[in-house]
């Protein structure tokens, strides 16, 4: 589909729309692609040296060992990057990976994973410290519309929350109540077993019957050697790694706010200098196919949006006599593209289009602003856009195109689903 999709931008472009290569390449997310790259490269070096296991092992004892609290875990955390001013996907690129070292270890899917940590980071944010927040209230207020930050994000807040809670129960979160890991393998209510990446039995290392009873239960590759040799010890790699790790973290958010996907390969690089032959390794285990599909697809959504296909349709849309059902329909405009392309770029182009018949008090001026973000934000689950990209790439290597499948799904029934139950919610009782 990548490379359909960069065919028919070339194709189109220059034939029919009779642009230069230079504007058509204009288009290509470079951004994006950094990202992808730089944040997956750095992550696969932390796997490879044993920082991610690491982690693992540290930060499951935050949830004291219930598995069923890890993905809310994760979605907290994120929740709270995005909340004090991390943008959304630079969180995502962040955490999603260790989330993924979570569910793999652990046996959550990664779809219940990958849709917890994007809910949280959705669900920060639209704080008024938070990018989505400061560029919505900043577009009300250069049009003096009325608009209430707190509560803007509270709603955005409470909805990803249920929305939490939906993805909890329907992709899995059920079969984790009762399990709890206790240091010697998982434990549920009929009683202690073991799992793949948790310590066996107290046997001698080289029993064979201890060798074959490791495979028979393994769900993913592992060492034949003591979990807790991999992920309760520090070296100097391991160190560096987690190091770089916080510089990421904290130069990605405001007052530095520098770039995550160039900053992430300058830490790749430094760690790849101090151990080459830990790294050697790492640079194939990039998500290439997530990349060229993704920046494919972009690619050509940049061509329809200079077309003025988006202008377009919020013209069309301004024009219309019946004020809620033009408020729904911008809804689901933002729900549509935002699937493929920039949250923020919507929320900074729908608002505007909406001002006339906003000025008019046919409609909730407060009530459509939430509703557009909300529908805008919660469809950022697609695998076309930079979170849902991000935790595809991340996702384990045997079950990455079943996870793109099925976010592709859950996306897509978001924006029909998002657009009709906030303009229900907040647009139509007249808030």
């Amino acid at each position: 589909m990548g490379a359909l999709a960069l065919m028919a931008t070339f194709l189109f472009g220059t034939l029919v729309l009779g642009e230069d290569v230079d504007t058509l390449l204009s288009g290509f997310p470079a951004d994006l692609f950094l990202i992808l790259v730089g944040v997956t490269y750095l992550f696969a070096l932390a796997k490879d040296n044993g920082t991610v296991d690491w982690m693992v092992h540290a930060l499951v004892r935050v949830a004291g060992g219930r598995v069923a609290l890890i993905p809310w875990v994760f979605f907290i955390v994120t929740a709270i990057l995005t909340g004090f001013g991390s943008v959304v996907p630079a969180a995502i690129a962040i955490i999603a990976p260790m989330s993924m070292g979570f569910a793999r270890r652990y046996g959550i899917r990664p779809l219940l994973m990958g849709l917890m940590v994007i809910n949280g980071g959705t669900a920060g944010g639209f704080s008024p410290l938070s990018i989505f927040g400061t560029i919505t209230n900043q577009v009300v207020e250069r049009n003096d519309l009325p608009g209430s930050p707190v509560l803007l994000f509270l709603m955005s807040f409470l909805f990803n929350v249920i929305l939490g809670l939906i993805c909890f129960f329907l992709f899995g979160g059920r079969d984790l109540l009762g399990k709890r890991d206790t240091g010697h393998g998982l434990e549920d209510a009929s009683g202690p077993r073991t799992t793949a990446g948790a310590k066996m039995p107290d046997e001698p290392r080289n029993d064979p019957a201890r060798r074959a009873a490791r495979r028979s239960v393994q769900t993913t590759m592992v060492k034949d050697e003591d979990a807790e040799d991999q992920v309760t010890t520090l070296d100097t790699n391991r160190i560096i790694t987690l190091l770089g790790l916080v510089v990421l973290a904290i130069a990605v958010v405001p007052p530095f706010s520098q770039d995550v996907g160039f900053t992430a390969i300058c830490i790749a690089v430094v760690i790849s200098l101090v151990s080459p032959k830990v790294s050697k390794g790492a640079v194939s285990k990039v998500a290439w196919p997530t990349v060229l599909l993704i920046c494919g697809i972009v690619t050509y959504v940049s061509l329809m949006e200079r077309l003025g296909t988006i202008d377009w349709l919020g013209g069309q849309v301004a024009g219309m006599g019946a004020p809620l059902l033009a408020a729904l329909i911008i809804c689901f405009i933002g729900a549509v593209v935002s699937a493929f392309a920039s949250t923020t770029g919507i929320l900074g182009a729908l608002i505007p289009l909406a001002v006339p018949f906003l000025l008019t008090g046919s409609v909730s001026e407060v009530g459509l602003i939430i509703a557009l973000a909300i529908s805008s934000s919660v469809v950022d689950s697609s695998p076309f856009s930079t979170s849902g990209a991000l935790v595809v790439a991340n996702s384990p290597e045997e079950q990455r195109d079943q996870v793109f499948k099925q976010l592709m799904v859950w996306g897509f029934s978001m924006v029909v689903i998002a657009p009709i139950v906030t303009w229900l919610i907040f647009v139509v009782p007249g808030w």
